[in-house]
């Protein structure tokens, strides 16, 4: 198997809180539509969130969703959604033969915490302790409860990333297809982590819980008023393949995935590095086999808090300041942020501008922070540069894991 064949993403299937299609999600990107609301969570009252809505029975039975989660729920809509629009017969291409892999920030709290509370209310009797927790809190659950709904018997896991995670799946799809491991991917991240209250009340303990009058515009990464975190759930999956195999079956190809990298910032648990964050970029953009100036769009990984949306920019200045024709977007200022399943996630809002040659905007941004001026920063309304070949999608996590890819737009 050669090392560099060309591998292709042939499939999207999504959930988020702009949508539960690709189209859908684009088109509310490009009108500069919020999906943030607000939520009740237990022990804290209401909290800004992205909140998806999508029918999780169209691909599982009432029965497996009792049994199961909700990140389980999210991987299934995805992945069933991800192998449609990619015209793939699981059959023809032999269920032995696919591999499903999942980014997850975590994995586990949401169904402690539910016990946990429920054995509050019989006096911490253990006989009130459900059977399914176990399967439902081991790290593999999300990628294994695809695999029993869809009769897949190739490799499964899933890659614990932090808020890398999404960009990690995709990774580690593209790598096991050259390998040869396997002969399609279904591949990205997942989150269900507005349902803990853990997740919230750690952020809210940092001080990087976002607060403001209006929850549409809490998420505003690179403002100046910028102050927290906006909590999302949702999924993206992809359907990966060499493009051999899906040119002689003659699937849609959507792009290419041409270019990766992942390093660590070794220093801090939660404050970013920009000298390794731009090694990241550079690395995947050099994996590509291009110039860093043929890059068309950075989706940017900023999260809306002052620190990290300030790291993140010095290193976009360092790496790409001098190139005219980079512009420079934001995708959690419209949903919040959906950790594992983040990079997978903002990268699908910037497919359509292979099509459309827009930049969709980061919106929420009423007076820009000077620390965080980028060239190009395309804010509040979409940019048209007529034609987009390449785009970065950065992904940092906790514990200093870093993550970028490069998608390339396909020649046929």
């Amino acid at each position: 198997m050669p090392d560099q064949e060309t591998i292709v993403i042939t499939g999207v299937g999504l959930t988020s809180p702009l949508g539960n299609e690709l189209a859908t999600l684009r088109r509310n990107l490009l009108d500069g539509i919020s999906g943030v609301s607000t939520m009740e969570t237990r022990f804290m009252g209401e909290v800004f969130a992205g909140i998806c809505n999508f029918d999780e029975r169209r691909h599982q039975s009432s029965k497996e969703r009792r049994r199961g989660t909700r990140a389980g729920s999210i991987s299934i809509f995805c992945a069933s959604e991800a192998v449609a629009s990619a015209q793939l017969d699981l059959d023809t291409i032999g269920r032995s033969r696919i591999g499903i892999f999942i980014g997850v920030t975590e994995h586990g709290t949401v169904e402690t915490e539910n016990e946990i509370n429920v054995i509050r209310g019989f006096d911490y009797d253990t006989k009130c302790w459900s059977h399914h927790h176990n399967p439902r809190t081991v790290a593999n659950n999300p990628a294994g409860e695809v695999t029993i709904n869809m009769g897949i018997t190739g490799p499964h896991y899933t890659i614990g990333a932090a808020c890398a995670a999404g960009n990690a799946g995709l990774i580690q799809g593209c790598q096991m297809l050259r390998l040869g491991e396997v002969d399609a991917a279904i591949c990205g991240g997942v989150s269900e982590s507005i349902h803990s209250f853990g997740i919230f009340a750690s952020f809210a303990s940092q001080g990087a819980l976002a607060s403001h009058a209006d929850p549409t515009k809490a998420s505003r990464p690179f403002d100046k008023n910028r102050n927290g975190i906006v909590v999302a759930e949702g999924g993206c999956l992809y359907l990966l393949e060499r493009l051999s195999d899906a040119t002689r079956r003659g699937a849609p190809i959507v792009c290419e995935l041409v270019g990766y990298a992942m390093n660590s910032d070794a220093c801090d648990p939660v404050m970013p590095l920009p000298e390794r964050l731009a090694e990241c970029m550079t690395a995947a953009v050099r994996r590509a086999g291009i110039e860093l100036s043929q890059v068309n769009i950075i989706n940017t990984h900023a999260t809306s808090t002052p620190s990290g949306d300030e790291q993140e920019a010095i290193a976009i200045r360092q790496v790409f300041g001098d190139y005219p024709n980079v512009y420079v977007n934001n995708t959690k200022s419209f949903i919040g942020h959906a950790m594992g399943a983040a990079g997978a996630l903002e990268l699908a809002g910037n497919l359509g501008a292979f099509d459309d040659g827009m930049v969709h905007p980061t919106i929420n941004v009423e007076e820009l922070d000077p620390a965080c001026a980028m060239r190009n920063l395309v804010c509040n309304e979409p940019r048209d540069i007529g034609r987009v070949d390449y785009i970065l999608n950065n992904s940092f996590g906790m514990l200093g894991i870093n993550s970028a890819t490069v998608v390339k737009r396909h020649s046929a």
